[in-house]
């Protein structure tokens, strides 16, 4: 057991491993992440991942990752290694326990014929649709296919012929024979292998059947050897039959499968099947699109891994199936990050000139500008300061209420590093909207401060017109306007629920200079203005931002909007 680990556990499976190790139930603990490679991972499963690395890093275990690479109409070896890059860039690293379901093909076809002999499955003739109209419902048994019956050496046989690709798809199943009127649904005689005639991404041709889910899953994990199969809540109703399976197979390596309640955030949705949607119907620019949940458009926005880990680790793992975890949370996750490490910049979105007539022409200073308040390690930089600068429009109004402390007609304001400078003037264009604003400023105040001690209230950010960078920014707000976006009205629809204004461009920021020579991929904050990360489509002559998150929590905002 590792160190620690004799520690008081924080929940639920964290107390079974504990206690599997203390009575020698289990010699050691070895987990697992099977995903599915038939989508980019998204949130859901980087909790998943948390939580099956977590318990085993802290019990001393290993951690393995398995592709569940059983259904090759939808899978592709593009997601097998987008799964491998995003799940390194969070954080975890298998190591050498890299595993496939297909790995285990001919295991598991053998374990199938076995079960055949044992008298445990038959090959079933009936149709899917035939199928689902037998099983009865929850207060009513199921009926027994009439083929349920079959001679075992009639099923081998057939069950060799749909290898050897005799027959169609839909035309034969491989089925357990379990109880019909058993009170879980999922053990009246379940589908255990079915005929998909389709490449597959590994194997190509090689095969022409394929396991299920359920009759590969626990397989896969007993021949792992897999102590905890730590699984999202839905499974619950399929652990009986992952146990019959291996009991009646006499497995000697049986896992014990233990389920968790899922993580859902509100405004989001983890549907692989309503995400692969969004990408293929064009409702976003594909599966790192900064808004999806996917942990590609999570990196793409900004969002440190370090983050998302703190978040998951703050949920915490529960059994409550269909807990929705509110949105603001994970985004204090990221802003608390982001405070600490995210270096500072100095950028304006929609920009205002301004011009200080009392500063000489031809005159660059260099102002130093502190890159982290909250890193002392971090340094400073020199931003250069000029005459004619870009401050945000937002912060000068002609004629301002009471309690507004930025620029104005005849007050004195800060420069953030530089002087404090009192507005004098105001220009206009034919339609009367503020184009220019004309200033002097204090020599005597460089840095911020007056020698004299007369304070200001407000501090405004600003670049040098002459040095500043030209760049888009890209203001991403929640994709779905509604809670919960799944939750919809009879003859409605999920894209109903998306939010019309859930991504802003604007194309005429600027930048103070030093920005263009960051690289893609990093987050800083534009001071005042939010924590942005820079993007690959842009370039060092016209940087392009996402914004990661705002500097505050937009909570109200949201419930503003209908969420």
């Amino acid at each position: 057991m590792a160190a620690g680990s004799e520690s008081r556990p924080r929940d639920f499976i964290r107390q079974i491993v504990a206690d599997d190790l203390r009575t020698g139930k289990r010699a050691g603990v070895v987990t697992r992440f099977p995903p599915e490679p038939n989508g980019y991972p998204h949130i859901g499963h980087a909790f998943a991942i948390c939580v099956n690395y977590g318990i085993a890093e802290e019990f001393g275990g290993r951690y393995h990752l398995r592709f569940d690479d059983t259904n090759p109409a939808t899978e592709e070896a593009l997601f097998v290694e987008v799964m491998q890059r995003d799940i390194r860039w969070l954080g975890f690293d298998w190591g050498e326990h890299l595993y496939f379901a297909s790995d285990y093909f001919g295991e598991l076809y053998a374990s199938a014929v076995e079960l055949i002999r044992r008298g445990h499955a038959f090959v079933c003739d009936l149709s899917s649709a035939e199928i689902a109209a037998r099983r009865g419902t929850l207060t009513e048994p199921g009926q027994e296919s009439p083929y349920r019956d079959r001679p075992v050496e009639e099923s081998l046989d057939l069950f060799e012929r749909m290898k050897a690709g005799e027959f169609e798809p839909g035309t034969r199943v491989l089925r357990a024979k379990i109880d019909m009127a058993s009170s879980i649904l999922p053990n009246r005689d379940p589908v255990l292998y079915r005929i998909v005639k389709a490449s597959h991404h590994r194997t190509g041709d090689a095969w022409c059947i394929y396991p299920l889910y359920d009759f590969a899953h626990c397989l896969s994990d007993s021949i792992e050897g897999i102590t905890h199969s730590l699984c999202s809540i839905e499974f619950v109703d399929h652990r009986p039959l992952y146990d019959w399976i291996l009991d009646s197979l006499e497995r000697e390596c049986h896992p014990q499968q233990i389920e968790f309640a899922r993580l859902n955030i509100t405004h989001t949705v983890l549907s692989k099947r309503v995400l692969l949607r969004l990408v293929n119907e064009g409702y976003v620019s594909g599966w790192d699109d900064p808004r999806m949940p996917t942990l590609s458009g999570m990196r793409r926005r900004g969002v440190p891994p370090t983050a998302l880990r703190s978040f998951c680790a703050d949920v915490g793992v529960t059994r409550v199936g269909d807990r929705r975890v509110q949105l603001a949370k994970f985004d204090a996750s990221v802003r608390e990050e982001l405070n600490r490490t995210a270096e500072r910049r100095m950028g304006v979105l929609r920009p205002l000139k301004v011009v200080i007539e009392n500063y000489p022409e031809d005159l660059v200073e260099e102002m130093e500008c502190v890159n982290n308040p909250e890193d002392a390690a971090a340094g400073t930089r020199r931003v250069p300061f000029s005459r004619e600068l870009w401050i945000e429009r937002d912060d000068f109004l002609e004629d301002p209420p009471r309690k507004f402390f930025r620029m104005a007609p005849g007050r004195e304001v800060r420069l953030r590093y530089a002087y404090l400078v009192t507005c004098t003037e105001v220009r206009k264009d034919a339609d009367g909207e503020v184009v220019e604003v004309r200033c002097t400023y204090d020599p005597e105040t460089r840095g911020g401060d007056a020698p004299d001690g007369r304070r200001v209230k407000g501090t405004l950010h600003w670049v040098s017109a002459r040095h500043a960078v030209a760049a888009e920014a890209r203001l991403y707000e929640i994709l779905f306007s509604v809670e919960n976006p799944m939750a919809v009205p009879e003859g409605g629809d999920v894209t109903d629920n998306l939010n019309p204004d859930s991504i802003e461009v604007v194309d005429a920021a600027w930048l103070e200079p030093s920005v263009a020579a960051l690289d893609p991929g990093t987050t800083l904050q534009l001071e005042r203005l939010g924590y942005f990360s820079l993007d690959p489509d842009g370039s060092p002559e016209r940087p392009v931002l996402n914004r990661t998150v705002t500097l505050r929590d937009t909570w109200a905002k949201l419930q503003k909007k209908g969420g």
